[in-house]
């Protein structure tokens, strides 16, 4: 997909803090070598060197263009352009991680152990990933990709539940690990602008959308999904509009 880094950006903050709450839980002190997965424009490798300023990060990505974003204002790390489907390093790490990457991938009952599996011993793994598809946001995004003219064409970019609930998680690492720390948070997101709620997802979960389409098309899908995420959404007196979105972090050790 066409990633485009200045509009995943756009809300940075938000977009950054599970990574830096996900990296203050994991208990680990000195680890020698960190594998970013899904690192984009290296939020939140920047995150990972914050706290780990000695280590030996990679950044891997399958995107050219998030990649080329890193490169530019990332830290200081090894940046690599590969599918995290069929990735494998040159060696385990101690630690595994990925912040906001792993929902886009599908078969995780075979996923999440693979990748456990490239963990060096006393290592961890550590993922976050959203689990907010139920929210209005994402039905809405699949009532009007299902509704319009372009529906036979959209149907095979629709992904109902990519993320399953946190207990099919530590069932599948827990014979894998000696500790797993897994839990949930609810970010009540308040955002700015016309069309936050929009600007949000077109950043993320519209992006295989708008490259399916074509003009006027394009304009014609997000220009009803703005009219629905408004009422779903509306402003607040003070302009602002709240934006919940649920979150499910898991660090499991070796």
């Amino acid at each position: 997909m066409p990633w485009n880094p200045a509009q995943y950006l756009t809300f940075a903050d938000l977009r950054t803090r599970p990574s830096h709450e996900l990296i203050a839980r994991i208990a680990l002190e000195q680890p020698d070598k960190i594998v970013d997965l899904g690192c984009g424009p290296g939020n939140s490798t920047h995150a990972l060197r914050q706290r780990w300023g000695h280590a030996e990060i990679t950044g891997v990505d399958n995107s050219p263009q998030m990649l080329e974003r890193a490169r530019k204002d990332g830290p200081a790390a090894t940046w690599l352009e590969a599918d995290l489907k069929t990735w494998r390093p040159a060696q385990p790490a101690d630690l595994v991680f990925s912040n906001a990457t792993l929902q886009w991938l599908d078969g995780h009952a075979h996923l999440f152990p693979a990748l456990m599996s490239h963990v060096a011993p006393s290592g961890a793994f550590a993922v976050q990933m959203p689990r907010n598809f139920d929210a209005p946001s994402h039905r809405l995004l699949h009532e009007v990709a299902r509704e319009g003219p372009w529906a036979s064409r959209l149907a095979a970019k629709l992904r109902d539940e990519p993320v399953r609930p946190p207990d099919f998680y530590y069932d599948l690492l827990a014979p894998l690990s000696r500790m797993i720390d897994i839990w949930e948070t609810d970010y009540l997101q308040v955002m700015d602008g016309e069309d936050p709620v929009l600007d949000w997802i077109k950043g993320t979960a519209l992006v295989s959308i708008m490259a399916a389409l074509e003009e006027p098309d394009r304009s014609h899908y997000l220009d009803m999904l703005a009219a629905r995420l408004r009422v779903a959404y509306p402003r607040r007196q003070d302009g602002k509009t709240l934006f919940s979105f649920r979150r499910l972090f898991i660090i499991a050790y070796r």
